[in-house]
């Protein structure tokens, strides 16, 4: 308790406990999503005779979900409601963006879903729990068993998934747990009715943060912007649920391209930049700061939804989880890497810290950073910058377009960009002011 007066800090995290009573009923979205899924899809009217405007029209049922909505789908898989009353499925394709491994903290007494954990908030809440992956796995700390993907295996109605995860994931949701076991081994047979995507250095984001932005962080924020992947892939599930057209396959950090964090005391961990590979640029801090996952004692009501030990303790054990290694210039080489990433003007990353003013250095939570190259060698010697500048690496502006018109190209033929967003790549470096 802090002494009465005492003002509040900016930044500063505050946590007020106290006994609550009347909780409300949870998860009825969950039955409420699948019924009126079902109902477009397969009724001619409803219970009281309106008439279905859909029935007859729907041939295949799709979602696409990003970030809290795509946990929300998590545990709408997880707990069996991709099955409607009848027994048939709901949903035939999911497209998740950004949800990773966790769920929302729905099918609990007072739960509250609105919440996500990150490097520093809401880490003692029921949000990520064993099972985290698809497979029926066995969890090493409890004995208990379970998978995403289990309940609609059973009766067959599991649709086919998408799951795409920015580099933010890994670093702030231990997005790692999502394609492996709770020990954090590759699994060594994914499910055939699911892919996983990492999107290389990538931040927590819809669009891209707006050029040359910091907020609240150290340096800039990371503009790139997903949507180009994203169409391409959402072209790719309805090829895949209505011909059978498999999709590109899953491209996600394996042990090979991986770094394993090491868990602190705090409810964090730390990802050691020796062993990540990321370079040391002058005016630019590395802390490896990562969100881990624990296993909680919540109490003996928990798998009821009952949570009688509330705030637990960091007395559990923590599931390994794990982040892509970076190339010389700190971007990932795991996953897939789009034209920002391949054919770079800065590092990009999907973690960035805080500035001194707002709480730094702690994790800047869903924010990644953009840290331009110098133009010139002279420049980037005189900086003591490590990485090569833009004239050392592409000499010309024609050689940059030509150099990011083929991996435009390249990311095209593996699946992952539409013929309109290779142009758009295309004419954007034409445009760009690189070596002009």
């Amino acid at each position: 308790m802090l002494p009465a007066g005492t003002p509040f800090q900016q930044s500063a995290i505050y946590e007020f406990s106290y006994t609550a009573k009347n909780p409300l009923v949870a998860g009825l979205g969950l039955a409420a999503t699948r019924d009126f899924v079902s109902f477009l899809r397969y009724a001619t009217a409803d219970d009281f005779g309106h008439a279905n405007p859909l029935a007859g029209h729907v041939a295949h049922t799709y979602s696409f979900t990003v970030s809290q909505p795509a946990r929300y789908v998590n545990d709408f898989q997880t707990l069996g409601f991709n099955e409607d009353e009848q027994g048939r499925r709901a949903i035939d394709g999911i497209l998740n963006w950004i949800g990773a491994g966790s769920g929302v903290n729905i099918n609990f007494r007072f739960g509250q879903p609105g919440r996500t954990e990150r490097n520093r908030q809401n880490h003692l809440y029921p949000e990520a729990n064993f099972p985290f992956a698809y497979p029926n796995l066995t969890d090493p700390y409890t004995g208990k068993t379970g998978g995403r993907g289990v309940r609609c295996a059973e009766s067959n109605t599991c649709a086919n998934a998408i799951e795409v995860s920015s580099a933010n994931e890994y670093w702030v949701k231990a997005g790692s747990l999502l394609h492996t076991d709770p020990m954090g081994k590759d699994l060594h047979h994914e499910p055939e009715n699911v892919r996983f995507f990492m999107l290389s250095s990538l931040e927590h984001t819809v669009t891209g943060a707006p050029p040359q932005s910091a907020g609240v962080c150290q340096q800039f924020r990371n503009p790139t912007d997903p949507s180009p992947a994203l169409r391409a892939l959402f072209v790719a599930l309805d090829e895949w649920v209505s011909a059978g057209v498999k999709p590109p396959k899953s491209e996600v950090p394996t042990k090979d391209t991986a770094v394993y964090s090491i868990p602190l005391s705090n409810g964090l961990g730390v990802v050691p930049q020796d062993k990540l590979g990321f370079p040391d640029i002058p005016g630019v801090t590395y802390t490896g700061v990562i969100t881990v996952r624990h296993l909680f004692d919540f109490g003996p009501l928990f798998d009821d939804g009952i949570l009688t030990i509330n705030p637990p303790a960091f007395s559990g054990p923590v599931y390994p989880s794990f982040v892509s290694k970076v190339d010389k210039d700190g971007n990932d080489i795991a996953g897939v890497r789009l034209p920002p990433v391949e054919v770079p003007i800065a590092t990009t990353t999907g973690w960035g810290l805080r500035a001194a003013a707002f709480g730094g250095p702690d994790g800047c939570e869903s924010s990644g950073q953009w840290i331009p190259f110098k133009t010139t060698e002279a420049e980037r010697r005189a900086a003591g910058d490590p990485r090569r500048s833009l004239e050392e690496r592409y000499k010309t502006h024609d050689k940059y377009v030509k150099e990011v018109e083929k991996a435009a190209k390249e990311l095209e033929k593996r699946g992952f960009l539409l013929p309109a967003d290779v142009q758009r790549y295309i004419d954007e470096a034409q445009a760009s002011s690189v070596l002009q």
